[in-house]
């Protein structure tokens, strides 16, 4: 795993968790990271992070707009 310095504003050190997790969950939302590499980012186990991302406003269901018409196509011609 790569390390990267972020700074940030001294308001915001007592909220390092934080920060990270949030960071984890938009990066999860944009489908730049999996589940268990956002969790393992966030130091979290995939079960955890997955309850804390109601949190942050992100989905725990990451399915994009053409995954989502695919698996609709899929289950309608079942």
């Amino acid at each position: 795993m790569t390390t990267i310095t972020l700074e940030v504003p001294d308001s915001l050190a007592e909220y390092q968790k934080d920060t990270i997790r949030f960071i984890a969950a938009k990066l999860y939302e944009s489908g730049k990271l999996s589940l268990g590499q956002a969790a393992a980012m966030a130091k979290l186990t995939k079960g955890t992070f997955a309850e804390l991302l109601a949190d942050y406003g992100v989905s725990f269901i990451n399915y994009s707009d053409s995954d989502l018409t695919d698996e609709l196509d899929r289950i309608s011609g079942i």
